[in-house]
């Protein structure tokens, strides 16, 4: 009997001719040579190798960064809140909200002649230079306001832009009477007398900001009644002088009950109940650089420098001209409210 002869895969035959075996070849018989190709992934130019050790080097610097200074690249931390909000709130929280001082809402409802001229001229230069938000009004002689009025101007008051502080001449106002939150009061009086001296003065010949302020003021007065010497007003005992309103201030502090406008004990009580639970600081002009001197201790977001701008000769010697365009400055950082 012939043996079969024992076939090789080298000789040229294919020893598996009805397929590969289960489990796949065995070993190449008579250490035969199989060619593997790369695989397609790995196929890369040197352009592509660039690329990659570019993106390397990048990463290591961002790490390295990252470990320096305690926290992420601020660019990485953008563009994981461009990529998903959720992932970069989860990790470091909402943004945080703008810092306000306290108190971020103040009000000024200044009394008449009581100073509040040269207050709000040093407030205009301090809200352009600290950056906050003052808001004023052109309705000057309007202090006593119905409920509807009361609630408007409220809320326009309350929507401004914090940290603001809001001046008119306006009698108190309860802010959470009507669902605000209460600002903080600040305000200035002098004695009622000399009050008094000045608004007389003041009805005849205006101030000085234009030379016919008084003819707008009081245009029916008599000329005759207009150069009336005061002296002469108290002795011949005038209606004007007789009922010299020393009552006047009252109001600015008791609020808008119509009994504030009434003279008497419960007034007074109302008012300083106010004074006490709503005002930081009430002033008295006689003394106005120890007030400003306590308002740049008390409110430094707002006051702050208020007595050096006080005490500036440039500032002194200018303010008649200041004031004199009144209208005309710039009013980028002030809202005009209407109740």
């Amino acid at each position: 009997m012939k043996k079969k002869q024992q076939q090789h895969p080298s000789s040229g035959e294919d020893p598996w001719p009805h397929g590969a075996p289960v489990g796949g070849a065995p070993p190449c018989l008579g250490g035969c040579k199989r060619r593997i190709p790369l695989l397609p992934f790995l196929r890369f130019s040197l352009r592509d190798y660039g690329f990659c050790m570019a993106t390397l080097l990048v990463f290591c610097l961002g790490s390295l960064f990252y470990q320096l200074s305690g926290g992420p690249p601020r660019f990485l931390l953008d563009l994981r809140q461009y990529l998903g909000n959720s992932t970069y709130l989860d990790d470091h929280g909402p943004p945080p909200s703008k810092v306000l001082p306290f108190p971020s809402q103040v009000v000024y409802n200044r009394v008449g002649k009581c100073g509040s001229r040269t207050v709000v001229l040093l407030l205009r230069i301090l809200s352009e230079k600290h950056g906050f938000n003052l808001v004023t009004s052109d309705i000057h002689n309007k202090t006593r306001l119905t409920k509807n009025e009361q609630m408007e101007l409220i809320k326009n008051v309350s929507t401004a832009e914090q940290p603001y502080l809001f001046t008119r001449h306006v009698h108190f106002l309860n802010f959470s009477r009507f669902g605000g939150d209460q600002p903080v009061y600040i305000n200035i009086i002098r004695d009622p007398v000399s009050r008094f001296l000045s608004n007389y003065f003041f009805r005849r010949f205006g101030d000085w900001r234009g030379e016919q302020n008084h003819m707008i003021r009081t245009p029916s007065m008599r000329q005759e009644e207009r150069y009336l010497d005061i002296n002469e007003c108290i002795l011949e005992n005038y209606p004007e002088c007789s009922n010299p309103r020393l009552f006047y201030i009252i109001p600015y502090f008791c609020g808008q009950h119509p009994r504030c406008r009434e003279p008497g004990e419960w007034a007074l009580e109302r008012a300083k109940m106010n004074v006490n639970e709503n005002f930081l600081l009430v002033g008295i002009l006689e003394e106005l650089e120890d007030v400003l001197l306590l308002l740049e201790r008390f409110l430094p977001h707002y006051f702050k420098g208020v007595l050096s701008i006080y005490k500036d000769p440039g500032i002194a010697a200018g303010e008649l001209a200041f004031l004199s365009a009144f209208q005309k400055l710039p009013l980028n950082s002030t809202h005009w409210i209407h109740p």
